[in-house]
């Protein structure tokens, strides 16, 4: 794809941003050009984030100039970024659970509500994006929240839009139908700013891509002149040494040992007759496009799921009436797949999440804080957590740090079987090479991992064997050779192919 140098809509010259005296950004240009599609890179605490608040107003910077179609500009505020035709998509949507898609739709717009639906409805039609206007938006699911905040932004008319991890909760149907919206937005000279974790999406739509490391911009080439392994390097720390992770060269024979979980017959509404085992030291990889049912199943063997129907054994023993906490005193914990809504108290010091499942074990009257202490450091130390002292709190930490944050809750427990929900999704490259790592050291340790992904790739990489569900069902299982891009991506779509 070659880059649409046209007029810049978008320029920084020179822009600090300082916090408690640190610098966070050193003096940066970046440049957005209409009708281009610009990825931004960085690993967490490059100052991505910053950057992106600065363009759209949550921010100010300490020093530097903004330029907006070459006319120098202050954006002391989102309001003022919207009027100045500048909209972030963010990576968390934002929604009122409570209100409906339309009236979600309509907050901070002043047009009538017919002329409203019909621009509403137009845009959906040309996403795609099929969805009642009157669903109390607490029942939409995240890919369905995502696209609402796309349309949000869409809605005003903006010509600098900003897409922060917007493929995450996505399925592959969903991300082909925003790339062609993107792709449209271009041809109508509109500039893009695209943030995404996924290399290969990264690749696919963009015309230009930059990287930022430190508070620099490291790289700043056209796609088409930059390789994926390139990519990759420049968002990892100098000297960081890539690891492949759990793989199924290891050629590990299962079949002796010991079987930790066993799932018999489950089904609910939305999955029918899963069966499977997984053994200590075992990853299984559990593949499919999203809505396929993966999620469920795993709340499903949790007990979070009341009415599903089907037997589930831990460590061989049947459990009767399941719940999260009883299931976590037989030795299965779950790092589920939205952190924000299920997995971390962002409000309160890391440690206090890190400690949550374990609290018995602290006290019986009061809890031990310096045992509490101990065992916070141990996993900040385990997991290479970027904190600045046990009691920051959790909010204020990068969205890989959160992630490790929310691991360490479930490996306090000391599990025998870990189920991983989309474990790396909005992580950057290291902090990914950390999570790949701690999953080797598990399974090394003969704990059971079941990893749910989206990521073709990590399935691909971590996993001894793979179930691909479509549509509720177990499609195939794969083992050894077999486990590849074009078996995975085939069942996904409810078709069979086995490699030679």
């Amino acid at each position: 794809m070659t880059a649409k140098k046209q007029e810049k809509l978008l320029s920084l010259e020179g822009i600090w941003k300082m916090f408690s005296g640190v610098a966070v950004l050193k003096g940066i240009d970046f440049d957005l050009y209409a009708g281009e599609i610009h990825a931004l890179l960085g690993g967490n605490g490059s100052g991505k984030s910053t950057t992106m608040k600065i363009i759209s107003g949550a921010y100010q910077p300490n020093a530097g100039e903004i330029f907006i179609a070459s006319k120098k500009v202050n954006i002391p505020s989102p309001k003022i970024a919207h009027q100045l035709g500048i909209y972030m998509v963010p990576q968390e949507p934002h929604i009122f659970p409570h209100l409906s898609v339309f009236e979600n739709l309509q907050i901070g717009l002043n047009i009538p509500d017919d002329e409203l639906k019909k621009k509403i409805s137009q845009i959906l039609a040309e996403l795609g994006f099929q969805v009642d206007l009157s669903t109390e938006a607490a029942f939409l699911s995240i890919a369905q929240q995502q696209l609402l905040e796309i349309v949000r932004g869409l809605l005003r008319n903006a010509k600098i839009l900003i897409f922060d991890e917007p493929t995450s909760a996505l399925t592959f149907k969903e991300v082909k139908q925003l790339f062609e919206f993107m792709r449209n937005l271009a041809a109508q000279n509109i500039g893009i700013i695209f943030i995404s974790h996924r290399l290969n999406e990264v690749l696919e739509i963009s015309d230009r891509i930059s990287v930022l490391q430190d508070g620099k911009f490291i790289l700043d080439k056209a796609t088409q002149e930059v390789s994926q392994q390139e990519l990759v390097r420049a968002m990892l720390p100098p000297d960081t040494k890539l690891e492949e992770g759990h793989s199924k060269a290891d050629n590990t024979d299962f079949s002796k040992k010991k079987t930790i979980l066993k799932v018999k017959s489950l089904s609910s509404e939305v999955f029918q007759d899963i069966s499977f085992e997984i053994r200590a030291g075992e990853v299984l990889g559990i593949a499919g496009l999203v809505g396929s049912g993966r999620t469920e199943i795993a709340e499903a063997i949790l007990g979070i799921d009341t009415h599903a129907k089907g037997d589930v054994e831990i460590d061989g023993l049947a459990l009767e009436k399941r719940s999260v906490v009883g299931c976590q005193k037989h030795g299965l914990v779950y790092v589920p797949e939205d952190r924000h809504a299920h997995g971390i108290f962002l409000d309160l010091p890391n440690i206090f999440t890190t400690t949550a499942s374990i609290l018995p074990n602290l006290g019986k009257l009061v809890i031990s804080q310096k045992k509490e202490e101990s065992i916070a450091k141990s996993f900040v130390d385990k997991l290479n957590i970027k904190v600045n002292d046990l009691y920051q709190t959790s909010g204020t930490l990068s969205g890989g740090n959160q992630q490790k944050v929310v691991l360490s809750k479930a490996l306090a427990a000391q599990p025998k079987i870990i189920i991983l929900d989309e474990p790396t999704r909005g992580v950057d490259a290291a902090a990914r090479q950390d999570v790949y790592r701690l999953i080797k050291d598990l399974t090394d340790s003969g704990v059971a991992v079941m990893l749910i992904s989206s990521e073709i790739n990590e399935i691909i990489q971590l996993s001894d064997r793979v179930l691909v569900i479509y549509r509720g069902k177990i499609q195939a299982e794969f083992e050894g050779q077999d486990i590849n891009a074009e078996n995975i991506t085939a069942a996904s779509f409810g078709e069979m192919r086995r490699s030679a």
